[in-house]
């Protein structure tokens, strides 16, 4: 990898670190968001804590690192031949760095919101089913870590299913392998979710 592409990653992931849902609780209420509800850094928390307007303020903030940072690796790659790889993994790095922030002692968020933000920019239609599927869940459930982890595993396959049956999808490799990954560090911050939701004692909305 040369030292441009491994700067798109780097810048990434520092992109994907910014606490804004850590900064904006502690800003409007002094409070530390992770010690609330979850744990995590993210919307759901941080509406919780500071209420709607804030919770929103969060998940446009989130939602745009993980775009900027897609857009960001487009960029600076440019046309080389290599040029998917790099976005697929700067994909990565973004939701990496909004899960495990290096300010924040490596305790970030769930990454779902950048994940979107992300997902938006690389597989629109994909996103999209992903996102009717969430709404669904949570309007039944009430449980947005379901729906965000059911959400989360389905966009590789609405991914595979849109380049067999829909349209190709121009360097499905990387972005498959941008999806899987991507979804498995969401489920992967859910974990402690899962198990209440297996004990059925987690927060509903």
């Amino acid at each position: 990898m040369e030292l441009v592409h491994l700067l798109i990653v780097i810048v990434a992931y520092l992109l994907g670190s910014i606490p804004f849902g850590y900064l904006i609780v502690r800003k409007k209420v002094g409070a530390d968001v992770r010690e609330t509800g979850s744990g995590g850094t993210g919307a759901t928390n941080v509406l919780r804590r500071a209420g709607k307007a804030a919770g929103v303020f969060t998940l446009v903030l989130d939602a745009l690192k993980g775009a900027i940072a897609v857009v960001w690796a487009l960029v600076i790659a440019g046309p080389s031949s290599h040029a998917a790889w790099i976005v697929s993994a700067a994909a990565i790095a973004v939701i990496v760095g909004h899960i495990f922030p290096v300010w924040l002692g490596f305790r970030g968020g769930k990454g779902v919101a950048t994940g979107v933000g992300v997902f938006l920019m690389l597989a629109p239609l994909a996103m999209l089913c992903a996102g009717v599927l969430f709404l669904a869940i949570v309007f039944f459930t009430r449980y947005v870590s379901l729906g965000s982890v059911v959400a989360a595993a389905t966009i590789p396959l609405f991914v595979w299913l849109q380049s067999v049956f829909v349209t190709p999808v121009a360097n499905v490799r990387p972005l498959l392998t941008a999806t899987l990954v991507g979804a498995l560090l969401i489920i992967f911050a859910h974990r402690g979710n899962i198990g209440r939701l297996v004990q059925g004692t987690e927060n509903r909305i």
